[in-house]
C-alpha cells in the first residue's frame, strides 16, 4: 500500500504553524515536527497523532530517517518552518541537503489563499478575535469554512480542550489571519481583506511606520477585481493608506466598505455581545460587514455574535479559590494599545473592584522601540497595582547591543516616576514568574481582578495558578 505523503514541520509549536499541522492532518497527510519546548499546543497535536520530537535539533534529530533509500516513501515530501527560523537551523540545511521542498509557513498558507475563496483579517490588533468572529459567524450560517486563525475557539475542538486554532470545513470559503511580521501577508491572495488597526509594530523588521504603511498599501493591492476591502473607519492610519494617492488598491477593489463605532449597529452589539470593551464592539463590526458582503442576513450574524465566548487567552476569564477567592483573566495583549484597551475592559466590567495587572513585555526590541509608549500608558492604567516581571526574550530575534539598553526594573522605574504626574498605585518589579506566583499567593486577600498578560511564557503563571501546569508550579 502506497504510504501517505508527510509533511515535517519546525517549530510546530508555534499558534500559526501549528493551525497548518492540522490542517494537513485533517487533509489526510502524515505530520511530523519539532520545536524547543512542549506546550498545550504540542501535546494537543501528540493526542491527535502528530509524531513531535521536543528539543534542540541535535537532541532530536528529526531528520534521521532522512537516508537514501531506495524507499522514497519513507522521505519526508515537504518541510514548513516558523518564519522565526533562519536559513541555517540544522534541519533546514539537512532537508536541502536531501533536496526535500522547504516553505515558510506564510508560503505554505499563500498556496491555500490561492486555491480558496479567501477572506484574510489584518492589522495591528484585534487580528485573532476579528478572524474567529468571522469564523464562527460562517460556520453557525452553515457555509462551512475553513478556518485558520491566531488562537483557539472552544467550538472548533473537543469539549474536553480549550479549542482548536483550526477549523477545516468542505466550504470554499478560507478565513485566515494574516500577520504583517516579516510581511508575511504579502504572501496571501485574499477576496476580501479586513483592516482593524495600523499602529506602529515589529520595528525590528519594518524600522519605521512609514515603512509599515507602505507594507499595508502594497498588500490590500493583491485584492482582485471583484474583491473587497472591508477598513475600520475609526482608525487613522487605515483612512492614510486608502485615501493615499499612493495607494496601490486594484480599480475595481475601489469597493471600500467602511465600519465605524458611530455606526448604528454599534449600540445593538454593545448590548449582545459577551466580550467586553469597545475594541470587541469594533471587532464584531467588522465581522458584521463581511457577513453582509457573503449575504448573510443580519438576524443570523448577531445571533452568532452574541454566542461568541471569546477565544484562548483573549480576556479568558477563569475564576479560583487558591488562596481566597479571586478572578484571574489570562490575556495575550503585548502592545501598549493592547494592554490599555484590555484593561479598560477589565475597569468598565468590574468598576468597583481592585484590579492587580501582571505584565511580561514581549522581545528586548519591541519594549526598545515603543518605550515611551510603554511608559505613558502603564502610568496611565486604571489598576491598583501593576507587577512588571522580565522582559520575555525571543530567542534568535534579538540584538545585544538593545538588551543592554532595555529591562523591566528601568521600565518599572521610569513608570513610577511618570506616573507621579497622574495617579497613584503600586508598581513592583518582580523578575521571575515563580517568584511572582508566590507573591500573588502570599499577598491576595480576595475579591481581586488579577489580569496576566503577555505574549510569552506568562501563560505559564496561568497554568500554575489554574493547577493547570504538569508540575503544578512554574520553574524559578
Amino acid at each position: 500500500m502506497k504510504q501517505k505523503q508527510r509533511i515535517h514541520f519546525i517549530g510546530i509549536g508555534g499558534i500559526g504553524v501549528s493551525a497548518l499541522a492540522k490542517y494537513y492532518l485533517v487533509k489526510g497527510y502524515q505530520v511530523s515536527g519539532c520545536d524547543l519546548v512542549a506546550s498545550e499546543i504540542t501535546q494537543q497535536l501528540s493526542e491527535q497523532g502528530v509524531i513531535i520530537r521536543i528539543g534542540t535539533p541535535e537532541q532530536t534529530r528529526c531528520f534521521s530517517n532522512v537516508k537514501k533509500t531506495h524507499d522514497r516513501e519513507n522521505f519526508t515530501h515537504w518541510v514548513i518552518y516558523s518564519p522565526a527560523v533562519s536559513k541555517d537551523h540544522p534541519e533546514r540545511i539537512a532537508a536541502r541537503k536531501e533536496k526535500i521542498p522547504e516553505f515558510s509557513y506564510p508560503q505554505a498558507l499563500g498556496e491555500l489563499t490561492k486555491t480558496h475563496f479567501t477572506i484574510a483579517v489584518s492589522g495591528t490588533h484585534g487580528k485573532s478575535t476579528t478572524t474567529a468572529m468571522i469564523g464562527l459567524l460562517l460556520t453557525r450560517a452553515g457555509i462551512d469554512p475553513t478556518v485558520i486563525v491566531g488562537t483557539k475557539l472552544k467550538e472548533f475542538g473537543p469539549s474536553t480542550n480549550s479549542g482548536s486554532n483550526c477549523r477545516v470545513g468542505k466550504g470554499k470559503y478560507l478565513v485566515i489571519e494574516a500577520d504583517e511580521h516579516f510581511a508575511s501577508f504579502l504572501n496571501y491572495w485574499p477576496k476580501i481583506i479586513v483592516l482593524t488597526t495600523i499602529e506602529a509594530d515589529h520595528l525590528d523588521y519594518w524600522k519605521t511606520l512609514k515603512n509599515l504603511l507602505k507594507g499595508f498599501q502594497k498588500y490590500i493591492s493583491h485584492i482582485p477585481q471583484d474583491g473587497t476591502l472591508v477598513a475600520n473607519k475609526d482608525d487613522k492610519n487605515i483612512r492614510k493608506i486608502i485615501s493615499s494617492k499612493h495607494n496601490n488598491i486594484s480599480a475595481a477593489a475601489k469597493k471600500v466598505l467602511w465600519y465605524s463605532l458611530k455606526q448604528k449597529e454599534a449600540s445593538t452589539l454593545r448590548r449582545i455581545l459577551k466580550v467586553p470593551g469597545q475594541h470587541n464592539v469594533s471587532n464584531a463590526l467588522a465581522a458584521l460587514a463581511v457577513a453582509r458582503i457573503l449575504g448573510i442576513k443580519d438576524v443570523t450574524s448577531f445571533k452568532a455574535l452574541g454566542e461568541f465566548q471569546g477565544t484562548w487567552r483573549r480576556f479568558e476569564i477563569f475564576k479560583l479559590s487558591t488562596p481566597k477567592p479571586y478572578t484571574l483573566v489570562s490575556d495575550y495583549g503585548h502592545h501598549p494599545t493592547e494592554v490599555k484597551v484590555t484593561v479598560q475592559a477589565a475597569r468598565e466590567k468590574w468598576p468597583k473592584k481592585k484590579i492587580w495587572l501582571v505584565f511580561q513585555p514581549h522581545q528586548y526590541q519591541r519594549t526598545y522601540y515603543l518605550w515611551k509608549n510603554f511608559v505613558q500608558v502603564l502610568s496611565r492604567l486604571p489598576v491598583d497595582k501593576l507587577v512588571l516581571t522580565d522582559i520575555y526574550d525571543v530567542a534568535g530575534r534579538e540584538e545585544t547591543s538593545i538588551k543592554k539598553k532595555v529591562s523591566s526594573e528601568k521600565l518599572a522605574e521610569e513608570t513610577k516616576n511618570y506616573k507621579l504626574k497622574t495617579k497613584n498605585f503600586d508598581i513592583l518589579y518582580i523578575p521571575t514568574l515563580s517568584k511572582t506566583e508566590s507573591y500573588l499567593k502570599q499577598n491576595l486577600q480576595g475579591g481581586e481582578i488579577v489580569m496576566v498578560m503577555g505574549a510569552g511564557d506568562i501563560y505559564n503563571l496561568t497554568l500554575a495558578l489554574t493547577r493547570k501546569h504538569p508540575k503544578g508550579r512554574i520553574k524559578t
